[in-house]
């Protein structure tokens, strides 16, 4: 072979070697027309050619954020307690999502739902996560909330997740509404109402001292976290020596008012302890049933939590429907 033969011979295997490199990158790393991306709490950009049309998450919370901003129709599943109106103010928007999930499915699960936006909270596994982004499924991260500025900043990603940037403005800017609302009546109740220390009894041992949802709700509503005084934080379980040196002047059972559920059983076995029996808020029968539909919530429908604590602290004039729902969905 002369030398131009040799030269347009390395010529055409440098062409193929550089076709076979592009043919072999992942399908994440082919360049793309990208309508919008999205940066989740952990910094990793995820895009999007569309908006998602087959959406699921990992939690109710999220589940009720993305029903407050899109119609049930963009959800390819829906956590299956929605479906129960006695523990869900959503149900029957659930019901229009065609299929259900439990509470952190499988990869297998949630792959053959073939979903195009999977919104996972900061406690899911992130190797499962990557498992699924290796699958080709758009996956975005969002916070746990601890307080309700961080609802807030969950919307907000959660709309920019959806291509609904705008309606996450909304959604906020109706929270805030429904928020000073419920917090003008408050500031109506007599001053000797208010202050009283509360202490919530929850099945999730570490729930409720300071730093959580709840602190916030207790506060808002006019009264103080007893746990939280008493050096509690998020994540710390109180021992029941602790419990009856806080001495609350209300105990919080939040309740679905359905004796068979988990949370009614732990509830009543927690209060049946003799040793509690000397309590303020159990001498004085102080204690409290609040919907933990509500109680619980770490969407935009927190305010109605602030406004279940009202109720029953303070008494029927905070009186609520049971499923009461925020949601800017054209």
């Amino acid at each position: 072979m002369d030398r131009m033969g040799r030269s347009l011979a390395l010529m055409g295997l440098l062409l193929f070697g550089l076709l076979a490199a592009s043919c072999g990158k992942p399908a994440a790393e082919q360049p793309k027309d990208t309508a919008y991306e999205v940066v989740d709490i952990r910094g990793d950009t995820v895009r999007f050619l569309t908006k998602p049309k087959r959406v699921l998450t990992f939690t109710t919370g999220a589940d009720e954020v993305v029903l407050g901003l899109v119609k049930p129709e963009r959800m390819i599943a829906v956590n299956q307690d929605f479906m129960d109106p006695a523990r869900s103010n959503v149900a029957a928007l659930a019901r229009q999502v065609p299929n259900t999930i439990e509470r952190n499915p499988a990869v297998e699960r949630v792959a053959a739902l073939q979903p195009d936006l999977v919104i996972v909270q900061d406690w899911i596994s992130m190797d499962k996560v990557q498992a699924l982004r290796d699958l080709g499924i758009p996956v975005v991260v969002s916070r746990t909330p601890r307080s309700i500025e961080e609802v807030r900043a969950t919307i907000r990603l959660i709309a920019a997740s959806l291509g609904e940037i705008e309606r996450g403005e909304k959604l906020v800017n109706r929270m805030d509404e429904e928020l000073t609302a419920i917090q003008q009546r408050i500031a109506r109740v007599p001053a000797e109402k208010k202050g009283k220390t509360v202490a919530l009894v929850s099945i999730m041992p570490g729930y409720g001292g300071a730093g959580c949802v709840f602190d916030e709700i207790i506060r808002a509503a006019g009264g103080e976290n007893a746990k939280a005084l008493a050096g509690n934080r998020q994540g710390q379980a109180m021992t029941k020596e602790q419990f009856v040196a806080c001495n609350p002047d209300y105990i919080f059972l939040p309740s679905y008012h359905d004796p068979r559920t988990k949370e009614e059983i732990y509830g009543a076995e927690y209060m049946s302890d003799p040793s509690l029996s000397g309590m303020k808020a159990v001498r004085e029968n102080h204690l409290r049933y609040p919907w933990a539909r509500y109680i619980y919530n770490i969407s935009q429908n927190v305010v109605f939590g602030i406004q279940e604590a009202a109720r029953v602290l303070y008494g029927e004039e905070f009186n609520q429907p049971p499923d009461r729902h925020l949601t800017v969905a054209e």
